[in-house]
């Protein structure tokens, strides 16, 4: 017998199993999972009565709310996609995404419906579904989300046979110098996922889990399902501002959540650090760009979190390596085990194969920790292609692989490390030169709060590295003494050959340096912006 592999029926399983075990917090608001459930099936079951048929595209504009949580339970239910979509990026991006989607209804946030009120007339939706927010409102023509679900009291989900290969999430990438491209992701896929992130974060039925990565961004890597298949607690978190985060792990009791380093780094330098107490060590999955090892140290030093390095990309479910904590590496002292901790790993269990090829021949780097290559990946967890661009596609996955465009090395115990981006590789004189290694040794110095490392046009040598740097509240720092530092922990040619200090550095959503708009202000009519 052969039952298709979804996450959706981890919802059944902890309906089932924990009815009354409190399964969402937001805010004043608490739901069991016998709750949960009947939630989310009104929410198809309405869904389904208002013409949503199985194959259907339904687009989700919401922050990390109950009412997310319940499209992604809801809307797959029918057969039909959930596109998470991200709130923050402009009106233009948005129009694109959902008319490129074909999106047919819209479940949104009253906060962040204003900026489609403009575009409305040019977009494919027939209905909008408004999700309340205190304090605001929308001109959008809909129905609210409570009234619209509650025509669905009493009445049973459709009955829908699911393949397990049919697209349940239509993931959107950031767009930088192009269109933002939209990754299929299947029931398989997602459930796979799912379950590298319930075993390898060690999920368990007494977790807390706070929600402080975007839901959309590749479906919060999986944790909208993973925390329900171990029936542990989902609690919600709109916006993330650090001295909230901090109050929630000390009332709330959470034991495990996700973020990007820069999330990482906003709370290890807020000030209410020093004074929080906790009980238990919490565990905090990390990834979306390389995590330097000093900010992983203090991490571990300032809150007590137990930092765990994750590694993927939206084509990838997301995760695909992690790294994998052995009791040897407990005798290393601090800074030897923040950077082993800096390193993204090994397979996981249930990913597929993933390695390291050298460019020019496309055979499997050395394990040397020197030889450096292209991460490359195959297996269960890998999208089934970019929507209606079979171009880009092919691009991406060539001979039955899919090429990360990440550069890395693999150490003698199988441990894969990125150097860096391919884009983001500065090449002077002919030397590569790692801007993550650069950033590596600048988050060691103690007025350094964030930095991007870019290549810069030079007459001599085609590129340089150069350092942009904010530094923390109230530190002080020169060009010199930056330059001055990084040359005592780095060889000559890798040093920066400028730094400029700014207020704050740009990113995505979900805290990813974004280093093409740096690159753009120092590339004006050159060639590489990427």
């Amino acid at each position: 017998m052969i039952v298709p592999l979804t996450p959706l029926d981890w919802k059944r399983r902890a309906a089932k199993y924990y009815p009354e075990k409190v399964a969402v917090i937001d805010g004043d608001k608490r739901f069991t999972y016998r709750e949960f459930a009947q939630r989310s099936d009104q929410l198809g079951t309405a869904l389904h009565q208002a013409g949503i048929k199985p194959h259907d595209h339904v687009a989700v504009m919401l922050p990390n709310t109950h009412y997310m949580l319940e499209a992604f339970y809801g809307i797959p239910a029918l057969g039909a996609v959930i596109v998470p979509l991200n709130y923050r990026l402009s009106a233009k991006d948005l129009g694109y995404i959902i008319q490129h989607s074909d999106a047919k209804m819209l479940i949104v946030d009253a906060e962040y419906a204003k900026i489609l009120e403009d575009i409305q007339g040019d977009l494919p939706i027939e209905k909008y579904i408004i999700a309340p927010a205190e304090g605001h409102e929308t001109t959008l023509p809909g129905v609210d989300y409570e009234a619209f679900i509650a025509t669905a009291a009493g009445e049973r989900m459709p009955s829908v046979e699911l393949d397990e290969n049919q697209m349940l999430s239509l993931n959107y990438t950031s767009g930088t110098t192009s269109n933002p491209k939209g990754v299929m992701q299947t029931h398989r896929t997602n459930y796979l996922n799912g379950a590298n992130f319930l075993h390898h974060l060690e999920i368990k039925y007494d977790d807390v889990y706070l929600h402080t990565l975007p839901m959309f961004h590749t479906n919060g890597w999986g944790g909208v399902w993973a925390i329900t298949a171990a029936g542990a607690t989902h609690v919600c978190l709109r916006k993330v501002d650090p001295p909230v985060i901090l109050e929630l792990f000390e009332s709330h009791g959470i034991t495990s959540l996700c973020g990007a380093p820069t999330v990482v780094n906003m709370l290890v330098n807020e000030p209410t650090a020093k004074d929080i107490q906790l009980s238990t060590s919490i565990r905090m999955g990390t990834a979306g760009a390389p995590p330097a090892a000093a900010l992983i140290a203090k991490a571990q030093q300032t809150l007590g979190l137990n930092m765990m390095h994750v590694y993927g990309l939206t084509e990838t479910s997301p995760f695909i390596l992690y790294c994998e904590w052995k009791n040897e590496f407990d005798a290393l002292d601090a800074d030897q085990q923040a950077s082993i901790k800096a390193r993204q790993g090994i397979e996981l269990a249930f990913n597929g194969e993933t390695k390291v090829v050298n460019q020019g021949d496309g055979k499997e780097v050395a394990w040397n920790g020197k030889e450096l290559g292209e991460i490359i990946t195959r297996g269960n967890v890998v999208m089934a292609g970019y929507y209606k661009d079979p171009e880009k596609t092919a691009e991406a996955i060539r001979d039955g692989w899919f090429y990360t465009g990440d550069l890395a090395v693999t150490h003698p115990d199988g441990f894969i490390e990125i150097q860096d981006r391919i884009k983001d590789m500065i090449i002077s004189g002919g030397e590569n030169i790692s801007s993550t290694e650069i950033e590596g040794v600048l988050y060691k110095h103690p007025a350094i709060a964030e930095v991007a490392v870019i290549a810069v046009p030079d007459e001599k040598w085609g590129e340089v590295p150069k350092a942009i740097i904010e530094l923390h509240k109230g530190a002080e720092a020169t060009e010199q003494e930056i330059l001055d530092y990084t040359r005592d922990h780095l060889a000559r040619f890798k040093v920066p050959k400028s730094v400029d200090f700014v207020e704050s550095l740009p990113k995505t959503a979900t805290g990813k340096l974004q280093k093409f708009q740096l690159r753009e202000m120092y590339w004006s009519g050159g060639k590489k912006v990427n």
